[in-house]
C-alpha cells in the first residue's frame, strides 16, 4: 500500500514500501523509515544522534531490545545468549550489547531503575534509534496470593502513582498497556517451554519504601506485582507508535517475606529472559 509522509523541508513523498520511494516523478530506493531525507531524497544522519545518555552508532540497536533494569543483568544475558555480541554503548555504565540469537539480531541493554531512568534511555531508543519493541525483563515484588517467589509475571497493564503521563495532556489517572501482540506472543512461547505465566496488572512505584500502605489497596485490585518501570515503557510506546512489555521474575513478595539475594537476582532468573529473546 502506498503511503505518504513528510519529509525534510516540509515537502512531500510517496512511499512505495520500504526501501523505495518517490520524489517528484523519480523513484529512488534505500528508503528508510527511521531516517532522515532531504527534499531531493538525500539521506541525513539522525542530528538527535548520540544523545547524552546513549552514544551507540545509528544502525547499533536491533528492531528488538530487552530492557533489564540491572547493566549486570543485561551483561549476562549478552555472554550468556547473544552470539557475536557487541559492546554498543556503556555511557553512564548502562551496558548495550547487539547480536543473534537461534539467527535473529537481538539487543539487549540496561534502563537503570525507576520511572525517569526508563523514560529517558526507552524513548531515545524509540524515537531516536528506531527501536520497534522494547521487552523489558527485571525483577518485581509479590502481591498477590496466588503469586510465589520466581513465578513469571507479564503486565497486561501498569497502575501508578506517577505523574509521568500528565506530559501527554490528559489530566486524569492512566494505567498504560502493554502491546497485544507482543503479550500474546510471549504468553504462547511460555507455554511451549512449559512455563504458565501470570498475567495481569502491574504497579509501577516511584517510591521503594512506601509507608502509603498502597500494597494492600492494589492487591484487592487484583494487582500482581509491584516493580518501578514498566509504566513509563508503556506510555513512551504508545506516544511513539510502538511495542512494549514487562516480563518480570518474582523475586520477593510484599506479604509472605520471602525473597531472593541480589546475585539469584542478577543471574538465575533466566526463565523470563528465555522467553523474551523467543519473541524477539
Amino acid at each position: 500500500m502506498q503511503r505518504v509522509e513528510k519529509c525534510h523541508g516540509r515537502r512531500r513523498f510517496s512511499i512505495l514500501h520500504e526501501g523505495e520511494f518517490m520524489v517528484g516523478n523519480s523513484r529512488l530506493r534505500g528508503y528508510n523509515r527511521n531516517r532522515t531525507y532531504t527534499e531531493r531524497g538525500i539521506y541525513m544522519a539522525n542530528p538527535n544522534i548520540p544523545t547524552p545518555h546513549i552514544t551507540a552508532k545509528e544502525g547499533d540497536f536491533a528492531r528488538t531490545v530487552l530492557m533489564p533494569g540491572d547493566p549486570l543483568r543485561s551483561k549476562f544475558i549478552a555472554e550468556t545468549y547473544l552470539e557475536d555480541a557487541v559492546l554498543v554503548n556503556n555511557t553512564r555504565g548502562v551496558q548495550g550489547y547487539t547480536g543473534t540469537y537461534k539467527g535473529k539480531r537481538v539487543s539487549v541493554m540496561a534502563s537503570g531503575m525507576g520511572i525517569p531512568s526508563i523514560g529517558i534511555y526507552s524513548y531515545e531508543l524509540f524515537n531516536f534509534y528506531g527501536v520497534e519493541n522494547i521487552i523489558r525483563v527485571g525483577t518485581a515484588g509479590g502481591l498477590g496470593d496466588n503469586v510465589k517467589v520466581r513465578d513469571v509475571v507479564m503486565g497486561m497493564s501498569a497502575y501508578t502513582n506517577s505523574n509521568f503521563g500528565r506530559q501527554f495532556g490528559f489530566e486524569g489517572n492512566v494505567a498504560p498497556c502493554c502491546s497485544f501482540r507482543l503479550l500474546e506472543s510471549a504468553v504462547s512461547a511460555a507455554r511451549r517451554m512449559g512455563i504458565e505465566p501470570n498475567v495481569g496488572a502491574l504497579y509501577s512505584s516511584d517510591i521503594f519504601y512506601d509507608e502509603s500502605g498502597a500494597g494492600g489497596k492494589l492487591k484487592k485490585l487484583g494487582v500482581l506485582a509491584v516493580e518501578m518501570e514498566s509504566a513509563a515503557l508503556y506510555l513512551n510506546a504508545a506516544r511513539a507508535g510502538k511495542n512494549a512489555l514487562a516480563i518480570c521474575t518474582i523475586s520477593d513478595h510484599i506479604f509472605t517475606g520471602e525473597s531472593l539475594s541480589a546475585e539469584d537476582r542478577q543471574t538465575t532468573f533466566t526463565q523470563m529472559m528465555e522467553i523474551a529473546l523467543e519473541i524477539a
